[in-house]
């Protein structure tokens, strides 16, 4: 395994990922229109969006600022927000513990750090009242910041979203709301 290199940003660097990370949020928000009591699923290499590869070079300042900027507007839209960490946890992922109780899913024995877990899923961590690990999550909205496969924690259907930027940093940027799944045939009719 390479090592792990943490990386530092500037304030100036700082402040621009951080409005690039709320104007990304505002255009998620804006295209998904989530309902009151939604879930939505963040996962983020802080790597990625400095151009390295994916868990190589983790910045733990950069995870917090987008952890701050998800969790705000989780808040201000009336959502729950979860961070699904890296591979090495398995894709698990931070969240209350009471939306966690509130939703029934399984909670987990890990505590993510930036080298096991990833710098965003850390932070995320960290900024919680009661933070728990779940072993996944049915998210009606998700964020994915440099390729980190959050799919498996969608609700079935996903709807790809096109967002204004296609890229934080260096990382792509992939979003995606959920419908109903249509049933029936012919006869079916749907609103």
């Amino acid at each position: 395994m390479s090592e792990y290199i943490e990386t530092t940003l500037t304030e100036n660097e700082q402040a621009v990922l951080r409005t690039d990370t709320r104007q990304i949020l505002a255009d998620l928000f804006q295209l998904a229109q989530p309902e009151p009591g939604a879930m939505l699923v963040v996962g983020c290499s802080t790597s990625e969006i400095l151009g390295q590869h994916i868990g190589r070079a983790g910045c733990e300042i950069l995870g917090k600022i987008i952890a701050e900027e998800v969790l705000a507007a989780a808040k201000m839209h009336q959502i729950y927000a979860a961070a699904q960490c890296c591979e090495h946890l398995n894709r698990t992922l931070a969240l209350e513990k009471t939306v966690a109780q509130h939703f029934g899913y399984q909670i987990v024995s890990a505590v993510p750090k930036p080298h096991a877990g990833g710098s965003f899923a850390a932070a995320f961590y960290s900024l919680l009242e009661k933070p728990v690990l779940v072993e996944s999550v049915q998210a009606d909205l998700g964020l994915d910041i440099g390729l980190t496969l959050i799919g498996m924690h969608l609700k079935r259907v996903a709807v790809p979203l096109r967002l204004g930027a296609t890229h934080l940093g260096q990382a792509v940027i992939t979003a995606a709301k959920t419908r109903p799944p249509l049933i029936g045939g012919e006869r079916a009719q749907y609103q």
